[in-house]
């Protein structure tokens, strides 16, 4: 594919598995953002909260945002982006959690050198 035919956006695929020592901080700092949201309708916020009182993971949702993981990237801006958290159980040992699982055919970018 020639440069004038390449894409200028790209899928960035990101999975993270956290390890929550203190549920009780990770909640409070997700109502801190909350609090602080100004733009944030009255309605929603009820409801937030709620939901990151509730549940560690919609709490670790709130803290959690991918425009902060480029934002400080030159030349890029963040189109699109969305994002969701769940509890899981979690074994590292298993072969169900092999971070390369995806890469079966190899790495796409990747060049081949005949």
């Amino acid at each position: 594919m020639s440069t004038e035919e390449t894409s200028r956006f790209v899928r960035l695929r990101v999975e993270l598995v956290l390890e929550v020592d203190d549920a009780d901080a990770v909640t409070k700092a997700a109502l801190r953002r909350i609090a602080d949201d100004s733009e944030m309708p009255a309605g929603e916020r009820t409801h937030a909260e709620s939901a990151v009182t509730e549940d560690t993971a919609e709490a670790l949702a709130y803290l959690v945002d991918p425009f902060d993981l480029v934002s400080e990237v030159p030349g890029v801006d963040l189109a699109q982006a969305s994002w969701s958290s769940e509890q899981i159980d979690y074994d590292p040992d298993s072969p169900d959690w092999d971070l390369d699982e995806d890469d079966v055919d190899g790495d796409d970018d990747e060049e081949t050198v005949d």
